[in-house]
């Protein structure tokens, strides 16, 4: 049997391309499917999930975006980078469904950090889905090990389904 990252090796991470586009989408609307099981809010992203891709290419701080093309699959990866004066944000990161835990998502992150190291940021930050246990295990494992930022939210509506388990933070509990 092999590693579970020798797929990685077949995959080359390289600038998005305007012919990557439909693919870019895609991967997009696949994001947001995950944020509407993760979170039960079957109306995230709209009734074409996929079409905010092209709102989030016309940023005017998207300072770069990167894919993941595998010979047999295409493009199944991207990431991006967001500028913030001397610091960067990678923003969104996202590997198709049927290929994650293989190590993509981490090359796509290390291409990034070498990017904002090579343009000489200060930092790099990213924010994933509190929920996103497997983007949080992913994360930390390429090293982003730092808790910078905390965002809370009041529910206003009954959720639908069960609660998570939830985390404790400087002994406070909170769900996820």
């Amino acid at each position: 049997m092999g590693s579970r990252y020798e797929n990685v090796a077949a995959t080359a991470i390289r600038p998005y391309r305007p012919a990557d586009h439909r693919a870019g989408r895609r991967l997009w609307a696949e994001l947001a499917e995950q944020h509407r099981e993760l979170y039960e809010d079957p109306t995230f992203g709209g009734t074409d999930p996929g079409a905010a891709f092209e709102e989030y290419l016309t940023r005017l701080d998207l300072s770069g975006v990167w894919v993941a093309e595998r010979g047999d699959a295409g493009v199944v990866g991207l990431v991006g980078l967001i500028m913030d004066g001397r610091d960067g944000r990678v923003e969104p990161v996202v590997v198709t469904a049927r290929l994650r835990g293989q190590g993509i998502g981490r090359a796509l992150l290390d291409q990034v950090a070498e990017e904002a190291r090579r343009r000489g940021l200060a930092r790099l930050t990213v924010k994933p889905q509190s929920r996103n246990v497997e983007a949080l295990r992913c994360l930390r494992g390429a090293g982003y090990d730092v808790l910078s930022a905390i965002e809370l939210t009041v529910e206003l509506r009954p959720r639908s389904g069960a609660r998570r388990d939830p985390i404790e933070l400087h002994g406070q509990q909170f769900h996820t």
